[in-house]
């Protein structure tokens, strides 16, 4: 009759609590599971219960208990709510592995497992239950991923899948189609990150939701996320080694600006919470959860600093840091900038005030839904330029005030704005009709991307627009990215990329928000794009978009040639006096008359 009982009303976790039982020879701290170790890993689990999510995706650092999740959820499976189940490992050796020395001693170490498990049927790749059955395959072996259908996918270390080939999808697109019969199915995939296009940061990206984990904060009590950044230690000038610097480090909490020690950390995550700090739509079937190595039990906040200053230095080791301890994907940055070098441009000129140097001057705009970003630049010889003026406007009549200004240099040579740029792809209606009022010094824009050239010149083609027929400059933003990244490691002077004395560092940030990274196409070919960083995550970018234009704005009134524009230097006067005249010449002057 027990066979015919239903199973317990009990979630994951507290099934876990129960009847989990952690092998002395794959575990640190054998024994029972107890929930309160690792209690981020509480709600992870229990998407295993909740009819509306059909996929649980946790972005993590090694060894918080990702797979321990999998397996927990695994072992309720067999358990409670028994169905066909598959787990993909990257290879089948791996698969093999975990199969003989985690998964197989979970299932004996457990009465509530060991009742339903036929050992005689079982292979290390194909468990059998009385109840279900479990596939253990590898994403190596397209083969494996598509045959028997699948109720229960849990998917394990998903960065490490190989790519698609010709003749074949991707491993996780076949071992989800094995999935489609069941109405009820469940999906697990977990994984550190590797790249921003790998598939678990893309599959964070496309979920329905996205969570982090908040803890109260022991001394001010509000809830905070634990970040790197606020991560802090002595500088290079206290005289310590790495290491001993390492050894002082404390989390500082954002909100109060208290030390929070690791004990007081490991106190506040019992009371800590999942919140979503990104929602799209009302369903929510894909959720998924980040989290890094701070929130760790087992991790010393000294030991994420240790790591880091032995790892800043040198690229292979600082990857390892940021997928392995940070969840952060890496970026194989090939041109970087930051707020600094920005700042290290300032010159000795005011700002709204020229250099002496000043030949041109454009304008460019970003166009968002409820505000208008501007900036002002002036060139002169070899792309040298200098950001005279910027800043936020709230509709086009104050970006018109601005643009008509007179500006005169520093020896009071006044110039207006040639051309302005305007961003025509929000309020596309609205900038038209501007440019078309303001034809004499404003172009609409348009960004594309293009193998050719920096900017080519197209033609409002928008019927009963004023603007018909009007030139559309089409912008490739990337191009003019490299030139002001380029220039920005300019020092000040010739050719250089520079800003006013005083400019703030809010537009120092948003010039520096993207840097070029390295990404994979569906190919697998690396190709180099400009994207935000994800330590700016959030962070605007909309001076640099004025920037481009501006840039844009200066070569289609032929920047590049503005040192022919210069004065020709005068030429001293070789020509030879007028000779004295002969006495025939004085004899004829004196009788014009004769003939």
């Amino acid at each position: 009759m027990e066979y015919l009982a239903p199973p317990d009303d009990i979630t994951v976790s507290q099934w876990a609590e129960e009847n989990r039982i952690l092998d002395i020879r794959s575990s640190a701290m054998p024994g029972h599971w107890r929930n309160n170790v690792t209690p981020y890993l509480t709600e992870i689990m229990d998407t295993m219960n909740d009819f509306e999510v059909e996929e649980t995706i946790f972005v993590k650092p090694t060894q918080v208990g990702g797979t321990e999740t999998l397996l927990n959820r695994l072992g309720y499976v067999i358990a409670q709510d028994p169905g066909p189940a598959m787990i993909v490992y990257p290879t089948d050796t791996l698969g093999d592995s975990t199969s003989e020395n985690r998964i197989i001693p979970m299932v004996q170490n457990s009465h509530a497992l060991r009742q339903h498990y036929n050992e005689r049927l079982s292979s290390k790749l194909e468990l059998q239950f009385d109840n279900m059955y479990i596939s253990i395959s590898g994403a190596n072996s397209p083969a494996s991923l598509a045959s028997k259908p699948i109720r229960y996918l849990f998917l394990d270390e998903v960065d490490k899948f190989p790519p698609a080939s010709r003749k074949e999808a991707d491993p996780i697109s076949l071992a989800r189609e094995r999935t489609k019969t069941f109405v009820n199915r469940k999906i697990y995939m977990c994984s550190t990150p590797t790249l921003r296009n790998g598939h678990i940061w893309k599959a964070k990206e496309a979920a329905d939701i996205e969570k982090h984990y908040f803890i109260p904060c022991p001394h001010c009590g509000a809830m905070i996320e634990l970040k790197f950044q606020s991560l802090r230690w002595p500088d290079d000038e206290a005289g310590l080694d790495a290491s001993d610097r390492a050894e002082l480090a404390a989390y500082v909490c954002q909100e109060c600006g208290c030390i929070i020690s690791d004990a007081e950390k490991n106190r506040a995550l019992a009371l800590g919470e999942w919140r979503a700090v990104r929602e799209n739509g009302k369903t929510a079937r894909r959720v998924a959860y980040w989290i890094n190595t701070l929130y760790s039990p087992f991790v010393r906040f000294s030991e994420v600093a240790k790591e880091f200053l032995k790892s800043k230095d040198d690229p292979d080791l600082l990857h390892n840091f940021t997928n392995s301890w940070l969840a952060e994907p890496w970026e194989d940055t090939k041109l970087k900038t930051n707020a600094e070098m920005v700042l290290e441009r300032q010159t000795e000129t005011e700002q709204f005030v020229l250099p002496d140097w000043t030949k041109l001057v454009t304008g460019g705009v970003d166009v968002q839904e409820n505000c208008l970003y501007w900036t002002i630049r002036a060139w002169g010889d070899f792309l040298t330029s200098q950001n005279i003026a910027h800043g936020q406007a709230f509709s086009f009549a104050e970006v018109e005030k601005f643009m008509n200004l007179e500006y005169k240099t520093e020896n009071g040579t006044p110039f207006m704005v040639d051309l302005c740029l305007i961003d025509s792809g929000d309020q596309t209606d609205e900038v038209y009709e501007f440019c078309a009022l303001n034809a004499e010094w404003a172009l609409p824009c348009k960004g594309v991307s293009s193998q050719l050239s920096h900017y080519r010149l197209s033609t409002v083609n928008k019927t009963g627009s004023r603007a018909y027929g009007m030139n559309l400059v089409l912008v490739d933003g990337g191009k003019y990215k490299d030139m002001i990244a380029s220039r920005l490691r300019k020092p000040n002077g010739k050719g250089s990329w520079m800003v006013y004395k005083g400019c703030d560092e809010e537009y120092a940030k948003e010039v520096t928000a993207e840097h070029k990274v390295a990404v994979k196409n569906g190919k697998g070919q690396q190709t180099l794009v400009w994207q935000p960083k994800s330590g700016a995550a959030g962070k605007d970018n909309h001076y640099l978009d004025c920037e481009v234009y501006c840039m844009a704005a200066a070569d289609v009134k032929g920047v590049r040639n503005l040192f022919l524009q210069s004065a020709e230097p005068s030429q001293p006067n070789h020509s030879q006096p007028p000779a004295a005249p002969t006495p025939e010449e004085d004899w004829i002057r004196a009788n014009e008359k004769w003939i």
